[in-house]
Formats: C-alpha cells, sequence, structure tokens
C-alpha cells in the first residue's frame, strides 16, 4: 500500500503538472469520451492501459466477469452506467472486453462450489447462457485451458446480447448511431482479439485491416421505410 501512495504523491507531483492544460480542458468543458468499455476487475487487465488511453478518452465500466445483465426495472451499476453513457455523453461505441485466465469464467468451466459466496454465484448466473452453450455445443474432451477460453469468448457473445435488451442502447443501434465490440485480451500473449459479427469468430485485432466489429453502425428498422406525408 505504501508503494502506491507514493505512485499517488508523483502524480501529484510529477505527472498532473506535466499534463495540467489537459486536466483543465476536462475539467472546464467536461467529459466526451469515446468508447464505454465494459471490462473485467481482475487487476490484470486495465483497459485505459490496454487502449493506451488518456484521460477523458474512456468509459469504463468494471465488475467480475465483464457482465451486463439483461435491462430490468431494479436499478444496477451496470445499467445506469450503460444509461448515462449512451444518453448523456452520447457515446457510439461500446466494448465488452473478457481475458484469459479469468476466475470468473473459470468458476462457471469447472462448475466450481459456490455456496459459500451466493452473492457471485447469483451474479454469475447472467453468464449461465454462455456456460450452456459450453457444456452442450464444444466437445467433452477438450482440456481445462480450451474449456477456460471457450467460456471466456462466449461469455463475450452473451453479454453483447444482454446489452442489446437495454432500451438507450437498442434506441441507438436502430438509429446507426451505436456500434458493439466484443474483446478478449490474451495476457499470455499480449494480444487482443474482436468479435466479427458476420462469421461469429474472434480474430486478432491488426493495424492495416479491416477491424472486426460485432455491430458495426448501422440504420436498422424493422419497418425501415418512407412513409408518406399525410395531407393536411
Amino acid at each position: 500500500m505504501n508503494e502506491l501512495i507514493g505512485r499517488v504523491l508523483n502524480f501529484e507531483t510529477t505527472v498532473f503538472p506535466n499534463e495540467s492544460a489537459l486536466y483543465n480542458q476536462l475539467a472546464s468543458h467536461g467529459q466526451s469520451p469515446k468508447a464505454l468499455m465494459i471490462s473485467c476487475a481482475d487487476s490484470r487487465i486495465v483497459p485505459e492501459h490496454i487502449m493506451q488511453a488518456a484521460p477523458g478518452d474512456l468509459f469504463v465500466c468494471r465488475n467480475a466477469g465483464n457482465i451486463v445483465p439483461p435491462h430490468a426495472t431494479q436499478n444496477g451499476g451496470v445499467t445506469s452506467t450503460v444509461e448515462y453513457a449512451v444518453m448523456v455523453l452520447g457515446v457510439r461505441d461500446i466494448i465488452v472486453c473478457g481475458h484469459s485466465d479469468c476466475g470468473a469464467m473459470k468458476a462457471l468451466s469447472t462448475n466450481a462450489d459456490l455456496t459459500a459466496m451466493p452473492n457471485v454465484a447469483a451474479w454469475l448466473r447472467h453468464s449461465h447462457a454462455a456456460q450452456k452453450v459450453c457444456r452442450e455445443s464444444y466437445p467433452d474432451d477438450l482440456s481445462d485451458s480450451d474449456k477456460l477460453r471457450n467460456m471466456a469468448l462466449e461469455n463475450v457473445v452473451a453479454q453483447l446480447a444482454h446489452l442489446r435488451t437495454h432500451p438507450s442502447v437498442a434506441s441507438g443501434i436502430a438509429r446507426g448511431e451505436i456500434a458493439l465490440h466484443g474483446w478478449y485480451v490474451d495476457i499470455h500473449a499480449g494480444q487482443v482479439l474482436g468479435l466479427d459479427g458476420e462469421t461469429g469468430r474472434f480474430s486478432p485485432l491488426r493495424e492495416g485491416q479491416p477491424m472486426p466489429v460485432a455491430l458495426p453502425h448501422g440504420r436498422r428498422l424493422a419497418a425501415d421505410a418512407v412513409y408518406a406525408q399525410a395531407a393536411e
């Protein structure tokens, strides 16, 4: 803890003075982040570090398992964060970011006994769809590491589906104002994979190549037609 406190002092004496113009601008004019990232609370995954983001670039929501509960009437931290990011900050890109060696996904892939942690068990029910996909659609003889990787990838897919149940997100998608991204960070390889919505597969993000996007910007109305104006 003393080491962390020392870094706070370094921020006050070195980092902040060197970036005071940026912080003053943010304090005076407010924030306008480029994206919302929903990622795991795992200490090894730091969204700002992965994206090399400056202050004000990224709106971040972190929780165990990078989970997005389906929209419901009861209030929740993730739901409120999503709603605020879309309706107040005008975020146009939302990223759900999973990662390798995720403890939450390991609990699901190994059917761990979570009796002593009822809140964790209740939270992870939002990943049961991914768990069922892995249990019934993948071979049984996979290694533990492969099972864990599959769980983390399928969980990103499941949480993106939940995200679309949120009214603010659904409306933004319909108007073509919001794109969804599914990412997976491989800690061991130092590599980020992105979900391609057309193929349903994850592939590495590569400079000079089209970025895989789960759901790109585009107007999506079920009855997308031009209606004649009623005569006055």
